[in-house]
């Protein structure tokens, strides 16, 4: 059976959030600064169908769910992250895969991507492109799968905190703005903890 991945590209897009949290200046009471509550912390938790890290949660009761990430908070359309239109929530509860396990996947697509060469009809050649490219973006969201976009660095780049599958709690880092590679962020050789990342930049933990 032939996937139609425009339909599939179109229903991942749907898990992106596109309400008021995803504006990078949200309504004040809409996200106060102010630390969440046990009661809070475990609503969000059901709502979006996943379990915080010990580190993040206890961040979450002390600090102002803010500050150095993007702050969790509460909107008309409930629990995420202000500012970020790029976690999956629809994904949030399938583990994050390690790019080790799609590697193979990858180069695979890459080497069938169409050629103008192998489709003499220009017609067939565009209808080729468009599934090529919607399977394309298919599988660059599922590579963030069971994960949060925790906090934008700039140019492109952020920052993953994984809350689901067995990477739970880790720390990654998309680059793939320039290198198209989702990297683990490491301290002494192994993986940084949630609070040790807080005092440091995201760059300074890559193994580039």
């Amino acid at each position: 059976m032939t996937t139609d991945w425009i339909a599939e590209a179109q229903g991942v897009a749907r898990g992106r959030r596109l309400d008021e949290l995803s504006s990078p200046t949200p309504r004040q009471s809409a996200c106060p600064a102010v630390p969440l509550s046990e009661a809070e912390i475990c609503e969000a938790e059901v709502e979006l169908g996943i379990a915080f890290p010990d580190q993040y949660r206890e961040y979450l009761l002390r600090q102002d769910a803010g500050g150095a990430v993007n702050r969790l908070c509460r909107s008309a359309t409930g629990w995420g992250w202000h500012g970020d239109s790029d976690t999956n929530y629809d994904l949030l509860t399938t583990a994050f895969p390690h790019p080790d396990s799609y590697r193979a996947y990858e180069d695979e697509l890459v080497a069938r991507e169409p050629l103008t060469e192998d489709f003499p009809n220009p017609n067939a050649y565009q209808a080729a492109c468009e599934q090529w490219n919607a399977e394309y973006e298919v599988f660059q969201e599922r590579k963030t799968s069971g994960a949060v976009f925790i906090q934008d660095n700039g140019c492109g780049f952020s920052t993953l905190l994984v809350v689901t599958g067995p990477h739970h709690g880790s720390l990654w880092f998309d680059g793939r703005a320039t290198c198209d590679q989702i990297l683990p962020l490491n301290l002494d050789d192994q993986p940084v903890s949630f609070t040790d990342w807080l005092a440091r930049r995201s760059m300074d933990l890559v193994g580039w």
